[in-house]
């Protein structure tokens, strides 16, 4: 097995004249990398509120690249976040977190219905995604699906506690592949990549040495 190397980002350090959108240093912008994908698909992020801050976050990455796509923030204050109104007839919608009972995502799930499919996807830590089925009782009764395929990137944001584990954006892209084609999934581990690559570039790792924007 290839060994994993997870990059150290400077949570806190302040950035001179940061782009307004991305939040990145001008020279490694990552906007002009972020592809606009309209599918039938519907992905609806629930993202801790801690992670907005946080340069390791790839989930917000995926939602500007998908047209149809919600993003709902946990755990801000004491009320306790209503997802009732993200549930909706138009879709089917699973709960995108592997739990023991989850099933595997795949093309005979998909095939099932002609119904969209709709995923809600937990963002943040795996102890902050375990509080999603005990603090939000409307998605109780949702199923459930995982990817089980072993990530294999040598280079990782952050350290997992599985073999399985991926960051977000990594997780919505190989779930797009199987339910919309694998050109949907490539597009956004372009993004993925884009976005590992100017952080090897932020730590001195790798040299900054061509144009930004998804050419070679």
């Amino acid at each position: 097995a290839s060994q994993k190397v997870v990059l150290k980002l400077t949570r806190h350090r302040k950035v001179r004249e940061p782009c307004p959108i991305c939040a990145a240093s001008r020279t490694l912008c990552l906007c002009a990398a972020v592809p606009r994908i309209e599918l039938k698909t519907k992905i609806a992020l629930l993202i801790h509120h801690r992670e907005l801050s946080r340069n390791s976050n790839t989930g917000l990455l995926a939602v500007r690249a998908l047209v149809n796509s919600e993003v709902r923030i946990r755990g801000e204050g004491r009320a306790t976040l209503d997802l009732k109104d993200v549930l909706s007839s138009q879709y089917r919608t699973f709960l995108f977190y592997p739990t023991n009972d989850a099933v595997e995502l795949d093309k005979a799930l998909v095939m099932q219905e002609h119904t969209p499919i709709q995923l809600i996807v937990p963002d943040g830590t795996w102890r902050q995604a375990r509080k999603i089925h005990s603090r939000h009782p409307e998605l109780k009764d949702l199923p459930r699906v995982k990817i089980s395929t072993p990530n294999h990137s040598t280079f990782q944001l952050r350290a997992q506690s599985r073999p399985e584990g991926m960051a977000t954006l990594q997780a919505i892209a190989h779930g797009l592949a199987v339910i919309e084609g694998d050109l949907v999934g490539a597009q956004l581990m372009k993004l993925y990549q884009a976005k590992i690559e100017r952080t090897l570039i932020g730590g001195g790792i790798l040299r900054g040495n061509r144009e930004w924007g998804g050419g070679k």
